[in-house]
């Protein structure tokens, strides 16, 4: 049996706070013992860990380019989000409908490089995704008590459908992928395709156990997913993200 439960009583997170601790803490309230449980998965919101990181911006120190004051000109959007947005692209894939398409330092393809105002402490902050998510992840796992499985996770739009899901970007102790092809399915037939995303399925199995994107709950605890974690922190996002050879779309 699979369980989400999400983290109690985890107040706003600011720059510089001890987010292990404070998740300790947090995880503490559940019981039954002061620790994580062996084989448990932690999946945080990955912008409490930006918060804790320093990972924001002010809208009050930017000065847009040239070039995001034309694109925000032709989208409707402030020159200074953009600008944000264009520091945090290593490329615009697409810019129309009012939505910039990037391709991340990371090698994430997603919505507005991962640059959000949801959740954010004041009016004109914007949280970025974190610098590093697996070193952040690996970081978190090494100092939490029973050292977890960690994923961070934050929430893509998916090609040719609507809706956001939210997907890994960081992750430490968990097998990302879980290859099933060249075994056999219930029926006997050889199985060429199926090649699972586990991390990402932890991450939305996660994001359904919080109240709300306003409920304040940035940490959920998975259990019965033990034949996923491991002992090594592994080799993190990056075996969930396609090559440039890969990508029929970018």
């Amino acid at each position: 049996m699979i369980t989400a439960r999400a983290l109690p009583g985890l107040p706003e997170v600011r720059r510089g706070d001890d987010l292990a601790a404070l998740l300790a803490g947090a995880r503490a309230q559940l019981g039954p013992g002061p620790g994580f449980a062996p084989g448990e998965v932690l999946v945080l919101a990955h912008k409490v860990v930006s918060k804790a990181e320093g990972r924001t911006v002010d809208l009050a120190t930017v000065e847009p380019s040239a070039r995001a004051v034309e694109l925000a000109r032709e989208m409707d959007k402030d020159p200074r989000h953009v600008e944000v947005v264009l520091r945090e692209s290593a490329e615009v894939v697409r810019a129309e409908h009012n939505v910039i398409i990037s391709r991340t330092r990371h090698g994430f393809v997603c919505a507005n490089a991962g640059v959000d105002a949801s959740n954010a402490a004041s009016p004109d902050e914007l949280i970025l995704l974190p610098e590093d998510p697996d070193a952040s992840a690996r970081a978190l796992r090494a100092a939490l008590p029973g050292h977890p499985a960690v994923l961070i996770a934050d929430s893509f739009g998916r090609a040719w459908r609507h809706g956001q899901c939210d997907v890994a970007v960081g992750i430490a102790g968990f097998a990302p992928l879980e290859d099933w092809r060249g075994r056999t399915d219930a029926h006997g037939r050889e199985l060429r395709a199926t090649w699972i995303a586990t991390a990402d399925q932890a991450a939305a199995a996660a994001d359904l156990a919080r109240g709300g994107k306003d409920a304040g709950e940035p940490a959920v605890v998975l259990t019965g997913l033990e034949r996923h974690v491991t002992v090594e922190d592994g080799p993190g996002v990056q075996a969930l993200v396609r090559s440039r050879a890969e990508d029929l779309f970018g």
